[in-house]
């Protein structure tokens, strides 16, 4: 077997940020959308211009967790015939060219059907950091946890409003690199605000363990990191970004993420 590519954790990229006093800064853009050169050439201009982790979305038939727009963007991706190992390709051009973490967030129906140990081990040798796992519960993850210490990958789980604390703690045990948090009980999608609920997910994951939390879904703006900053480890934003992509190309997304991370115009 070949040796995996030197990768950055999310917890590097994570801890990076909190030395230079923000937030990390995490943006997520699907697989094969437009096509696979555009994705890769979003997700860098996107690490170029502020984003500190890339979460890199494998398009799904049944997205249960995706708002409008993201729906949209994986249903293109999909009819124009992306598939899964292609998402290696994706992380290993990103990798060579910058220096963020890169995950990707995955429904669990899609590891299963090339193998969990296969799966990991590809990610690993491409230099990917983890996965981002929405569906997968940490008592239904021991395949997962077995591949991802072999290989050394992060484990990202979610976390909701409506979790209790016993459900939190195990959720933040078994996870490595970051707690997703979810802010609102929903779909993804931009909002004008976010979600009161936010800062009490974040504060549930404080109490249950040492771990970084991030949160995502209904960010969209500068004053959304901002407000969320100031509570989180991190902030995720989707929709904004897969919007812009759509609209603007790779250009678009870097000149938002600029904006995102207060960086002004982008490069």
């Amino acid at each position: 077997m070949s040796q995996p590519a030197p990768r950055i954790t999310s917890g590097d990229a994570i801890a990076r940020a909190r030395q230079e006093g923000r937030p990390a800064l995490i943006a997520y853009l699907p697989a094969g959308y437009p096509d696979v050169q555009s994705t890769i050439d979003a997700a860098i201009a996107a690490a170029k211009n502020g984003a500190d982790i890339i979460e890199i979305g494998l398009p799904y038939s049944d997205p249960v967790m995706d708002g409008p727009v993201i729906q949209a963007a994986t249903t293109e991706s999909l009819a124009n015939g992306f598939k899964v190992p292609q998402v290696f390709e994706i992380i290993e051009k990103v990798t060579a060219e910058v220096d963020a973490a890169v995950l990707i967030m995955t429904y669990w129906n899609l590891v299963i059907r090339m193998g969990v140990d296969e799966f990991a081990r590809r990610l690993a040798e491409a230099g990917g950091a983890g996965l981002i796992t929405p569906d997968l519960l940490p008592e239904e993850a021991s395949d997962w946890m077995e591949a991802s210490e072999k290989y050394g990958l992060d484990r990202v789980f979610l976390t909701a409003p409506s979790n209790t604390p016993e459900r939190v703690k195990q959720t933040v045990e078994a996870s490595r690199g970051f707690v997703y948090c979810v802010s609102i009980m929903g779909v993804t999608g931009a909002r004008d605000t976010v979600s009161d609920a936010a800062q009490g997910v974040v504060e549930a994951v404080r109490v249950a363990g040492d771990m970084p939390a991030c949160v995502g879904l209904g960010v969209s703006q500068r004053k959304h990191v901002e407000e969320i900053g100031a509570y989180a480890d991190g902030v995720i934003v989707g929709t904004a970004l897969v919007r812009e992509l759509g609209e603007n190309g790779p250009q678009g997304v870097g000149k938002l993420t600029a904006e995102l991370a207060g960086r002004g115009s982008g490069a």
